[in-house]
């Protein structure tokens, strides 16, 4: 327009009113990660598109898989790339979307996300670790593992064992698709000389983990091993068993192929009773009902094709002995018969204490002891009938009884050869002859004279002439030669033999001369009962007629009105009227005249009933029996005594009864007795001629001699399940002076008052199953116990027990850190808590080589992980966990950690992360950056994180998380400073081939490093590598490293210088480290040589034992002795160890010490009326002996003291104010003595006021306060 006017318009081309900005492309498809019970996180990528604006934010969408509606997630707009969607339902499916939002609206939805599953996550698990072979055959290959560090948050269903042969690329499966359960495997039909690669994956419900491989190749060929023999110790001793008992020898046998096994008997065959079984691991040889035949040496041998070996275990039968040998009859008497033997074959397994020597006339049946203490090989048995026939036997008794019998088979006849015959007189004598006489033998030597043998022999002559043979008691020999002189003598001679001669004193002149007196008297033993006459008459001759004189006891006769003595020119005769006990004895008849004088003895026996028998005692006293002895009296009456009469009565009445009249020995058993009454006893001897007078006992009561036991202790529930419990207890600490014959049980529950017998039988254990329980109710138990007096009073109540489960025991028990003084543990929750949630744990601990376990925690553990703290530095400790539920029950112990060494575990830091961080990590901008690193080192190391060489903190975008095992750096929305450098820790080894292979080809290498100022050497690579050269990580900027390269197996190092730990007169004990190196194979085992100080070989304590700690025994008390150890892999032996100081074969002897924590040495706080327990461990050679002590308190009747080899504990129940106080342990044994003191606070009400706050009080209550308010 102009002032002219408007022109013409100028159109333009149509356009639509809108943005210059279209909306955005749709982000990338949502990706669910960290998923939990009740929310997924989600993350996506930005929209490739913008639509020519920012993007202001995103909308999450989520949709049910059963429903059709999308609904939102967010509330607000999001600004970050991912979001975590709440508010879920656990167990269905869900599907995510996103939409971005610009300036220009809401752009197009996402693709959706794949249906996810709202549940907790799992992922599959870690590799399996420690995979190696146990076995291997010609067919088979058998495979251990050990389970994955890491479960992928699922439990481990299966394992998968993979296979292939060396030279090929496929695996085969070996496994089913569920793969097995056990942590071992074998894998069977292969085939034969192959060699074969194996690797093994863990399966879980997220599916099959990562593999690891078995190092090396496996070839599959026959094992070719010797036969072996492992004795336990118990078998190198003496293997001693009870008679009746049944004998097992359980023996470990291993050998390939499967040896053959052979038991057998040294000197002697196996008994028809003996049971053998044999696996290809052991063999077991099975005796029931042993008895003394079984006790010798039994051999083992085993035998295969790589050889052969033998051992042999002895055994002893404790059993009483066996019958004595060579009994046989060393002589004969007229009245005594002598015996000797020797010691039994088998002695029972115990020194032969005595011998029993017994008698048995022919005529009876019975045994009568002769001598029952013989402590000789022969005896003499005396004041045997003369004439008798006997038996004799004798028993061997030893600890355990008496044995069997060794008889002599044939009868012995108390008989011997004839004395010489009595006095020869010449009787007359003529110019060609002579009339000799004798009187008879004094003793017939128990058999009949037959004959008699007269003998002469000329003077110059040296042969004697038998003249006559005949019963006579005189003869006259013809024929002899006037004027010469001659020599007689005359034998008697019966069945056993001939007497000796007696001759004639003087020669014989053949002439007519006068003749000294000659008296013939044909026996010169009379005998006659009391009360009867005797007439002894006594002829004789001589020329002139002799005198005849007689004596008494040596006295000259006294004639009495009822002794007299008539004599005549031919003979003198004694009469006795009514004879009496003083007229037995021995008389003499002397007769004499010109010529000579002779004299005879005679022995006159008076014949009456005896005198009653002397020391009547009461050996035993019992309920129903008593038991007397007693001596023979002092008179016999003449003949031996043979029988005693024993009667019996009540005091309550004056008849007497019989109890036996034909007793033989000198004491007897009285049974069927009335318990609680009183008896008297008497007894009389008996001869032939009649009964004594009574010997009369005491007043006795019938009673047992001991009391019912008392009651049982330390009752308790050893087991408890919902379904049974196992109670036990032990002995009561009095068994009344009897035997314990069994025991009774109660229990109720714990809400009752009512106990309950659960025993039909007497129970002869000391612990019962009970089966009649009710799932949660609580128990009690009580035991009594029984024996010959009936049933003691009952036990103490066990502690309430409810029946529930036991909880398992907690897993994954580790070290995780080892200072000079702790050992930090964790471990993980047991599987099962048994129906009660876990309350607590208890850690306990035990101290190398031998001690007990002792608490190291001493309140409740909520935690699963402790330090153990205020441990010696230098010992081993072994460590267990135990948990504990709501409903007080105890899990059994974990596994042990194994020795723990205390000391400072130095290890330098490791870091180790994924490849990805070791490359440049790209994030873009506004995104989450995250690295993770795992570390490792003892003790813990400080984590730092840098950047640029700078260190980086916790601060607004940048978080730093670190534990002991792992660390992260997280820096959200990131920005382009976030850029940087981190510097590098490793490096790059290479090296050559060997000169020489060896003569097989290289399996592969063996790196390992150590920093210069170390001595440890570690490994590089976990598994052999192939190539020359290899990538070290995780190293220190500026440090300096050392590296090797090994073949990867060659003998170990030698263990380092052992140490002797403890030692007694026949044993020594030595421990030692584990070798620095273990030329790449596993320690198999140690060998263990000893030598004495003054020689050069050595002997072998050990071929292959897999402990670090071993007692050499069977050594020389007194000697001194030196020990080295070798290593053992499966290349070989090692060189041997630095050699121990010398050591002596001898008792160790330590001073008695404390080894308490010092939480035990504070006050200890108890409530009133509770229960409290003080438990202290020691130690000490000899083991100490302990005593508790108490100020005014005799603590072995307030308290309850238990007393171990190393550890001793008292309990006080119901404590009360009173048992407050010092409580003084004291040790003591030959080397020293030390004493402890703990205290002990009871809290209860405070006491009754003493008179001066008494008074103080009545003082203050005389006064009256007021105070007055208005009104």
């Amino acid at each position: 327009m102009n002032k002219f006017g408007v022109g013409e318009f100028l159109e333009s081309d149509p356009f639509i009113a809108q943005n210059p900005f279209t909306t955005p492309s749709a982000p990338s498809t949502p990706i669910a990660s960290a998923v939990t019970g009740d929310s997924v996180l989600l993350t996506w990528e930005r929209p490739e598109t913008d639509g020519g604006s920012e993007i202001d934010g995103y909308i999450l969408e989520k949709r049910d898989k059963e429903g059709v509606r999308w609904t939102k997630c967010n509330k607000r707009r999001l600004n970050d790339l991912r979001f975590r969607c709440t508010g879920l339902t656990e167990g269905r499916y869900y599907q995510f979307r996103v939409l971005a939002e610009n300036a220009g609206g809401v752009g197009e939805p996402s693709e959706p996300s794949e249906y996810i599953k709202v549940c907790e996550a799992s992922y599959p698990p870690g590799p399996p670790t420690n995979p190696k072979v146990i076995d291997y055959s010609s067919r088979t290959v058998s495979l251990t593992w050990s389970r994955p560090i890491y479960d992928g948050g699922a439990a481990i269903s299966g394992f998968a064992i993979e296979m292939k042969e060396a030279m090929e690329d496929e695996w085969i499966t070996c496994t089913p698709n569920t793969g097995v359960e056990n942590t071992n495997y074998t894998v069977m039909r292969l085939r034969e000389n192959a060699s074969y690669n194996f690797r093994i994956r863990a399966i879980n419900a997220a599916g099959v983990g990562e593999p690891v491989d078995l190092p090396g190749t496996v070839v599959a060929a026959e094992k070719l091993e010797a036969p072996d023999i492992e004795l336990d110790s118990a078998l190198r001793k003496i293997v001693s068993v009870r008679a009746c008992s049944t004998l097992r020898l359980f023996v470990t046998i291993r050998g390939r192929p499967e040896p053959e096994v052979k038991w057998s008997k040294e000197g002697g065959a196996f008994s028809e009773r003996a049971q053998i079984e044999v696996t290809s691991s052991y063999t077991v040889l099975l005796i029931e009902n042993v008895n003394r035949n079984d006790s010798g040496k039994y051999v083992l041998t085993v035998e295969n094709y790589s050889g052969s070996k033998s051992a042999f275990i002895n055994v002893r039968v404790l059993d009483s002995p066996s019958a004595p040998t060579n009994l046989k009859v060393m002589d004969v008497k007229r009245e005594s018969v002598s015996i000797s033997w020797e010691a039994p074959l088998i002695d029972g397994g115990a020194k032969i204490s005595h011998y029993i020597v017994e008698k048995r006339e022919e005529a009876r049946k019975a045994f009568t002891s002769v001598c029952s203490n013989c402590m000789r090989n022969s005896y003499k048995i005396d004041n045997l009938q003369e004439g008798c026939f006997y038996y004799f036997r004798v028993l061997a008794v030893n600890e355990f009884g008496t044995g069997l019998p060794a008889l002599i088979t044939d009868a012995v006849k108390v008989s011997e050869a004839p004395l010489p015959p009595g006095r020869i007189t010449l009787s007359h004598i003529t110019c060609n002859s002579a009339s000799i006489s004798w009187e008879k033998p004094d003793h017939d030597g128990g058999s009949k004279i037959i004959y008699y043998v007269v003998e002469m022999q000329a003077k110059g002559d040296n042969t004697w002439t038998t003249c006559s043979e005949g019963k006579a008691h005189e003869v006259t020999v013809n024929g002899l030669a006037k004027g010469k002189e001659y020599l007689f003598r005359v034998s008697a001679v019966n069945e056993k033999g001939k007497s000796e001669p007696k001759s004639l004193l003087v020669p014989i002149t053949v002439n007519d001369t006068s003749a000294q007196p000659i008296i013939n008297l044909l026996s010169n033993i009379f005998s006659v009962k009391a009360g009867n006459d005797l007439k002894v008459d006594v002829p004789f001759k001589g020329v002139p007629p002799p005198t005849v004189e007689w004596k008494k006891d040596g006295n000259l006769l006294k004639e009495t009105s009822r002794v007299n003595v008539y004599t005549s020119d031919t003979s003198s005769q004694l009469t006795i009227k009514d004879a009496t006990r003083i007229d037995a004895g021995m008389y003499e008849v002397t007769v004499a005249n010109s010529v000579g004088t002779t004299s005879i003895e005679i022995h006159i026996n008076v014949f009456e009933r005896p005198g009653p028998p002397s020391e009547l005692n009461v050996d035993e006293v019992s309920a129903d029996f008593i038991s007397l002895s007693w001596q023979p009296p002092h008179y016999t009456g003449g003949c031996e005594i043979s029988n005693y009469v024993v009667e019996k009565r009540d005091t309550g009445s004056t008849i007497w009864q019989a109890v036996s009249a034909t007793v033989a020995r000198t004491s007897i058993k009285i049974p069927r007795l009335t318990q609680g009454t009183e008896y008297q006893f008497r007894i009389a001897s008996e001869n032939r001629y009649g009964k004594s007078q009574f010997a009369e006992s005491q007043h006795i009561v019938a009673q047992y001699p001991f009391k019912p036991p008392g009651p049982p202790i330390n009752l308790l529930v050893v087991n408890a399940s919902k379904s049974i419990m196992v109670v036990a207890w032990c002995k009561p600490e009095s068994d009344g002076g009897s035997p314990i014959i069994g025991y009774h049980i109660e229990c109720k529950d714990q809400s009752s008052i009512l106990w309950k017998k659960l025993n039909r039988n007497l129970l002869t254990e000391n612990q019962f199953k009970v089966t009649s329980v009710e799932e949660g109710l609580i128990y009690e138990f009580r035991v009594y116990a029984e024996n010959m007096a009936g049933v003691g009073p009952c036990s103490k109540a066990s502690q309430p027990v409810a029946a529930r489960d036991q909880c398992d025991p907690p897993s994954s028990l580790t070290v995780t850190n080892v200072t000079n003084s702790s050992v930090s543990l964790s471990w993980d929750k047991p599987e099962y808590d048994g129906g009660a949630k876990i309350t607590g744990y208890v850690v306990e601990r035990k101290q190398h080589p031998d001690s007990c376990w002792l608490k190291c925690n001493f309140t409740n553990l909520l935690d699963t992980f402790l330090e153990v703290t205020g441990l010696e530095e230098g010992e081993q400790y072994d460590f267990r966990v135990i948990a504990k539920n709501s409903a007080e029950l105890f899990s059994a112990p974990s596994e042990t950690t194994g020795a723990v060494t205390v000391q400072h575990d130095v290890e330098p830091p490791k870091i180790t992360m994924e490849d990805k961080f070791r490359q440049a990590v790209v994030v873009k901008a506004g995104e989450l950056l995250r690295i993770d690193a795992d570390i490792s080192g003892r003790p813990n190391p400080t984590v730092f994180w840098l950047k640029n060489g700078r260190n980086i903190c916790t601060k607004g975008r940048v978080e730093i998380i670190a534990t002991k095992t792992h660390t992260s750096l997280l820096i959200r929305e990131s920005v382009r400073k976030d850029s940087g450098h981190a510097t590098s820790d490793s490096m790059t080894i290479c090296w050559k081939r060997p000169a020489t292979d060896g003569g097989s080809r290289i399996s592969g290498y063996i790196i390992e490093k150590r920093e210069k100022q170390g001595v440890r050497w570690g490994r590089v690579n976990k598994k052999p590598v192939y190539d020359l050269r290899v990538k070290a990580s995780c190293l220190h900027e500026g440090c300096e490293y050392e590296f090797r390269v090994i073949d990867p197996t060659f003998l170990p190092s030698p263990p380092a210088k052992p140490i002797i730990v403890d030692s007694s007169r026949c044993s020594i004990t030595l421990s030692w480290n584990k070798p620095l190196f273990d030329g790449g194979a596993a320690v198999t085992g140690y060998k263990v040589e000893y030598r004495k100080s003054t020689e050069d070989d050595w002997a072998v304590g050990a071929h292959n034992t897999d402990k670090t700690e071993f007692a050499v025994t069977g050594l020389t008390p007194g000697a001194v002795y030196i020990f080295i150890v070798r290593s053992i892999n499966k290349i070989g032996i090692s060189e041997p160890s630095p050699e121990t100081e010398p050591e002596v074969a001898m008792e160790r002897e330590e001073e008695p010490r404390y080894e308490i924590s010092p939480e035990m040495r504070k006050t200890l706080i108890v409530k009133d009326g509770s229960s409290f327990t003080l438990t202290v461990p020691f130690s000490g050679k000899p083991v100490p002996s302990v005593t508790w002590d108490k100020a005014n308190v005799d603590l072995r009747v307030r308290g309850l003291v238990n007393t171990y080899n190393s550890v001793t504990s008292i309990t006080v129940e119901g404590a009360t104010r009173d048992d407050s106080g010092k409580y003084i342990v004291k040790l003591q044994n030959v080397v020293g003595s030390t004493s402890l003191t703990l205290n002990v606070r009871v809290l209860d009400s405070p006491g009754p006021e003493s008179k001066k706050q008494q008074k103080h009080r009545k003082q203050k209550d005389n006064c009256v306060k007021m105070k007055c308010f208005p009104l």
